[in-house]
């Protein structure tokens, strides 16, 4: 027996005196809210309602009972309503990449309170994300995927020390991998070239999959790109001039480096912004966060409108690269 829908009948009744007025306050059927008194009747073994008459009158037993129906009926209400503001006050977690704007967070999180959602931001490396999603420890993520199949695209380039020689690139101009390949010419007092060091964030399967295949092709000596050890580290050794950083722009110019884009399109990131599986698949991510969080990681959206339409061509060779 569902006791609240019986003492709800019960009490509409009693406050009402009327099946059909009863019936209509709740929005249920007659027949229906007159079982529910028959059982709750069964349930405490006497009538609650005197029948008999024209008009439905509460009986002794009714009358007694009738203070505690109610009293359970708005425990239930102030029940109800405790978990409504635990849910929203209840902590969100979104696992995000460690370089993300603080201040496109700051947006997503205010965001969030205006809609009654409380965020927690966690930086995360990709697959701790990943496993985040699949333990239901994070709420929302951003995951690392193929830039071809992504929602949102973040392209790569080399960060350089702003000035000074042997730097490597430092403009604007596009950069090809080919132009990393020592030159023949190289006397023995010329620099060695400067190592191409890999962040936590791009130390994926298939991206470090795609690059080996890319500095391959290129003629880039084994060793020449490895992974970095911790950002601070990483961006010190490259300010200083003894490394390139693969980074993307945003993170280059906050630090003071300089920056110069890959042209290679299939060595751009690719980001989705997933919630963890529920009863009926995937859950929805409200398009509000995904934007945000986009944002947050300097990317562009890459749905079927214009942006897809304009780089279609560049996708395609992007899609060719990546098969090697």
């Amino acid at each position: 027996m569902d006791l609240l829908a019986h003492l709800e009948a019960y009490v509409a009744t009693a406050d009402e005196a009327s099946f059909s007025r009863a019936a209509d306050r709740l929005g249920i059927a007659q027949p229906l809210l007159s079982r529910r008194i028959k059982t709750l009747e069964g349930h405490f073994g006497g009538l609650l309602f005197d029948r008999s008459r024209r008009q439905v009158t509460t009986t002794e037993l009714g009358v007694l009972l009738l203070p505690y129906a109610r009293d359970v009926l708005d425990r239930a209400h102030r029940l109800r309503q405790a978990a409504r503001s635990a849910r929203r006050s209840r902590v969100r977690a979104v696992g995000v990449p460690p370089d993300c704007a603080p201040a496109a967070l700051a947006r997503a999180i205010r965001a969030g309170t205006e809609r009654g959602i409380t965020l927690g931001v966690r930086e995360l490396p990709p697959g701790e994300r990943a496993s985040g999603l699949a333990d239901g420890s994070l709420a929302y993520a951003l995951l690392r995927v193929p830039p071809e199949q992504a929602a949102f695209r973040v392209p790569l380039g080399l960060a350089s020390a702003a000035e000074g020689p042997g730097t490597g690139p430092g403009s604007r101009r596009t950069v090809h991998l080919e132009e990393l390949r020592p030159r023949r010419s190289r006397s023995a007092e010329s620099p060695a070239p400067l190592p191409v060091l890999l962040l936590l964030e791009d130390q994926v399967t298939y991206f470090q999959d795609r690059l080996g295949r890319g500095a391959a092709r290129a003629g880039l000596p084994e060793g020449r790109v490895r992974p970095a050890g911790p950002a601070a580290t990483a961006l010190a050794e490259t300010l200083a001039g003894r490394a390139l950083l693969l980074c993307a722009e945003p993170f280059a110019r906050q630090h003071g480096a300089r920056w110069a884009p890959l042209g290679d399109r299939a060595l751009h990131r690719g980001y989705d912004v997933s919630a963890p599986p529920g009863r009926h698949g995937s859950a929805e991510v409200p398009d509000w966060l995904a934007a945000l969080l986009g944002s947050a990681v300097g990317a562009a959206a890459c749905g079927p409108g214009a942006q897809r339409s304009a780089d279609h061509g560049d996708d395609v060779a992007a899609r060719l690269a990546a098969r090697g």
